[in-house]
């Protein structure tokens, strides 16, 4: 399962570097090794709002009962829309493999091929993969990060009788994107 997740990561990294943007921060939650879905983060603000927006991924996993949760962001994209300093390689697209008892950071660095440039000054770029670090069980996770992990294994209470479907039409509501399997679609 995991190599597959990074490869549909990867492949999807590709395609937003190619249309000259960066993918936003994404996040999969598993229950019983069964993926829920895919959940890309909202529109964000630099700062604060950046800061909650990501940490949010967390709630459709902690209404769906998650067990694991893997998130993927780039290092560069994340710490520009939360004022963080860069930790870490950069460009790098970052992956955490997280359950209740702790988690394991996988790092795919890779450096910017152009493709071409818009009149407007986008560049539409391709990855070039480089050799990927050795894997880093507990490693350092930027703020928004760690707080989506902590928090998608925390049980939302809410008084509905359906409370995941009502966690995703809220989260939808808000601007993210959610693509659930047929296993946990409403």
């Amino acid at each position: 399962m995991w190599n597959g997740l990074v490869g549909v990561v990867k492949e999807a990294y590709t395609a937003g570097l190619g249309d000259a943007s960066v993918p936003r921060p994404l996040m999969m939650p598993l229950v019983r090794g069964e993926l829920v879905g895919m959940i890309w983060v909202r529109p964000l603000k630099v700062g604060q709002d950046a800061l909650a927006g990501i940490a949010e991924l967390a709630n459709i996993a902690a209404a769906a009962g998650a067990d694991e949760v893997v998130l993927a962001w780039e290092t560069h994209d994340v710490a520009t829309a939360c004022e963080l300093p860069i930790v870490g390689p950069a460009p790098c697209l970052n992956m955490v493999l997280a359950t209740q008892g702790g988690h394991v950071l996988h790092q795919f660095p890779y450096s910017e091929q152009l493709l071409s440039r818009s009149p407007e000054g986008w560049a539409t770029v391709s990855p070039d993969w480089r050799p990927a670090p050795a894997p880093q069980p507990g490693g350092e996770l930027v703020p928004p990060i760690q707080t989506a992990v902590t928090f998608a294994f925390t049980p939302i209470e809410l008084d509905h009788p359906d409370p995941f479907g009502v966690t995703v039409v809220l989260m939808e509501e808000d601007g993210y994107r959610v693509r659930l399997t047929e296993a946990f679609d409403r």
